[in-house]
């Protein structure tokens, strides 16, 4: 499972036009599914992201995680990121889980962040989407779950 993460003041996700899901300060997650993935990878994941110390604390230091400035966050799927691109010029998608697969454990994640006490947000699985945000700092980073570096 991967992750690109970015803390914004702001982010919007719509579908033809229509806002979905909105957020105000804290993290957009762009969450990709790998066909090895399973419910252990979502969990994982879902609590290294939400104690992950990306906010500035009183010293402007990142020492603060989602939890502690009770921050948003808004998931968004994207089995883009597990695009292989070394070879040729078109993005292979083979290492992505199957879409029945992938929602699974895309809400799974979801359901992670809610119980860890996260307010979330998400777009809607398998629609085509417009994303809106205002990247804070930037802060952009990616992260993996353990299935990922193997």
């Amino acid at each position: 499972m991967r992750a690109v993460v970015q803390r914004v003041s702001e982010a919007t996700v719509s579908v033809e036009e229509r806002v979905v899901a909105a957020v105000g300060p804290g993290l957009l997650i762009l969450l990709g599914v790998a066909a090895g993935d399973g419910e252990r990878d979502a969990a994982y994941l879902a609590a290294k992201i939400a104690h992950l110390r990306v906010f500035a604390d009183d010293e402007r230091r990142m020492n603060l995680s989602l939890l502690d400035v009770g921050g948003e966050a808004l998931v968004v799927s994207q089995f883009t990121l597990h695009g292989d691109c070394r070879k040729g010029r078109r993005p292979d998608f083979t290492r992505a889980a199957p879409p029945a697969k992938a929602e699974r454990l895309y809400e799974k994640f979801i359901d992670e962040l809610a119980v860890l006490g996260v307010p979330t947000s998400a777009g809607e699985f398998g629609a085509m989407m417009a994303v809106s945000l205002v990247n804070d700092g930037p802060v952009t980073l990616i992260l993996r779950s353990p299935s990922e570096a193997e």
